[in-house]
């Protein structure tokens, strides 16, 4: 008799059955079980508003939860930076993958760079983080750009640019190559130019906290490299008190002595949208070890960015 199938719940955006079925296949052979995926709407999928507008945190994380909680699928993937800071209770961060590449891209028309946009460009982003960040590139390299809010799937928003409404329009790297369209990046932002969102580019595996036999078996999939990168930046974003539609950007990586991995660096960045002010800071320390030295790198920063006048830029404060 073959094994009951494990249910993975998913968002129904293409890239979110993209990236819930390569991990289906991993699951499926840590497990030796079949696993099938389990189709749910959420609020951040109908909703029709700015992200910004319908508070960003946990749009598109709400109605999984609930399945999970009810018993209704046995694990869910998330896009890690959709994900809200607090866990809640009841359920447990079983996996975080090996990250995908973390940076944000351009899309744009007659195959152009980012620097080689004309002036008064229209770049299409529906992330106050990465207006704040373009915004300010613009304002200090002289270059003249209009940031415009939009919405939509990756086909919706490289739309715009197709049909000429707008110059080029911002994306992750990391849902692009999931889908198969990294073809169609005419440019790729340096971390230096944009921080991504804290956790870009990684994926979150949850699942009940009562199945231990599920959890073990997940934790297979955990790269304890990319989970100690995105804790640390998470934990910025938490100390900051910023929801994921703050214009809050962090990213850690590994640095590397030749082969050895001898320190972690956490970059942060918060600024107005209009790029007019930014806190920008790092921190550098050893590669965290546990939970608790991950999110503590986070904290630590936040501190120090708090303490420049990070608050005043994040808009409104969530409590």
């Amino acid at each position: 008799m073959t094994e009951k199938a494990l249910r993975l719940g998913t968002r129904r955006s293409k890239l979110a059955m993209a990236q819930s079925g390569q991990v289906a296949d991993a699951v499926s052979q840590v497990t030796g079980r079949p696993v099938e995926l389990v189709e749910i709407t959420t609020y951040g999928d109908v909703s029709r508003e700015q992200l910004a507008q319908i508070g960003g945190t946990g749009v598109f994380v709400a109605a999984l939860r609930e399945a999970l909680l009810r018993g209704e699928v046995d694990f869910a993937v998330h896009s890690l930076k959709d994900l809200p800071t607090a866990q809640p209770d009841g359920l447990v961060l079983a996996a975080v993958p090996e990250r995908e590449d973390p940076r944000d891209v351009i899309v744009a028309r007659d195959a152009l760079k980012f620097t080689d946009l004309p002036r008064g460009a229209r770049i299409g982003t529906g992330a106050p983080r990465r207006m704040a960040q373009l915004n300010a590139y613009a304002r200090t390299h002289g270059l003249d750009i209009e940031t415009v809010p939009i919405r939509g799937n990756v086909d919706t928003r490289i739309g715009y640019v197709r049909g000429g409404e707008l110059d080029a329009v911002v994306l992750a790297a990391a849902g692009l190559n999931r889908i198969g369209r990294i073809d169609e990046v005419t440019d790729f932002l340096s971390v230096d130019t944009v921080l991504p969102a804290p956790g870009q580019g990684a994926l979150a595996i949850e699942c009940p906290a009562h199945d231990a036999e599920l959890i073990a078996a997940l934790g297979e999939l955990d790269d304890p490299f990319t989970r100690a990168a995105v804790t640390a930046e998470r934990s910025l974003l938490a100390a900051l008190e910023a929801g994921c539609s703050a214009p809050v950007g962090a990213l850690a990586d590994l640095l590397a002595d030749g082969q050895i991995v001898k320190e972690m660096r956490l970059r942060g960045v918060v600024g107005t949208t209009d790029g007019s002010t930014l806190v920008q800071l790092s921190t550098t320390g050893p590669v965290p070890e546990t939970h608790e030295a991950a999110l503590a790198l986070g904290r630590e920063l936040a501190t120090e960015m708090l303490a420049q006048g990070a608050a005043g830029l994040m808009g409104e404060r969530e409590h």
